[in-house]
């Protein structure tokens, strides 16, 4: 085996295991190197908590607009003749507007009217997502379940794919409001 050859560095002349030594302990760059090494951890990071975030603000508004519209059907300001599956669907896109594309693909609304609440617990045991979707509201006095459902697109689904429900890489969002119409009056 031959001996290692001299290398140059800096004018010096010293052998190749020196040089490594003295590369070792240069820190000249290290920042970059740092920076280059943590900054992809750092914004995977960022960008999860912001999306985190914008679903959390999602599901807010879903529930905002379902606990609104029910307030709306259990005071008889919005009657049984009023409600149709196509402008359920219109009545909710019209109450989210800020972070939902036009007209509100992805969003499913069952409504249901019961004779008891025990009826209501007995369809809840069936599972939360329905088999169908119906837009029945009861008249007054009748026990009522709305359930609303939105398929939220993921951006990053490196954390996603974890909680996703629909298999398509996108979450899903629900909202659920129960109760019993007011006596109100015919109109």
């Amino acid at each position: 085996m031959k001996p290692a050859r001299p290398v140059q560095v800096r004018g010096w002349r010293r052998s190749k295991l020196a040089a490594v030594r003295l590369f070792a302990r240069d820190r000249s760059g290290a920042a970059a190197l740092e920076f280059a090494i943590l900054a992809p951890l750092f914004f995977i990071m960022l960008f999860a908590i912001f999306e985190c975030c914008i679903t959390f603000a999602a599901k807010q508004v879903i529930t905002n607009a379902t606990d609104d519209l029910a307030r709306q059907m259990r005071t008889g300001r919005i009657r049984t003749d009023d409600v149709t599956p196509s402008s359920l669907h219109q009545m909710f896109c019209d109450r989210m507007p800020a972070f939902f594309a036009e007209g509100c693909p992805g969003l499913r609304i069952d409504l249901r009217t019961f004779e008891t609440f025990e009826e209501i617990v007995a369809e809840f045991d069936k599972g939360i997502i329905p088999a169908g979707y119906k837009a029945d509201l009861g008249p007054a006095l009748s026990k009522n379940v709305m359930r609303v459902f939105y398929e939220w697109p993921a951006i990053m689904t490196l954390i996603t794919d974890r909680m996703t429900d629909p298999k398509d890489g996108k979450s899903l969002l629900f909202a659920t409001a129960t109760w019993q119409n007011e006596p109100f009056g015919e109109k």
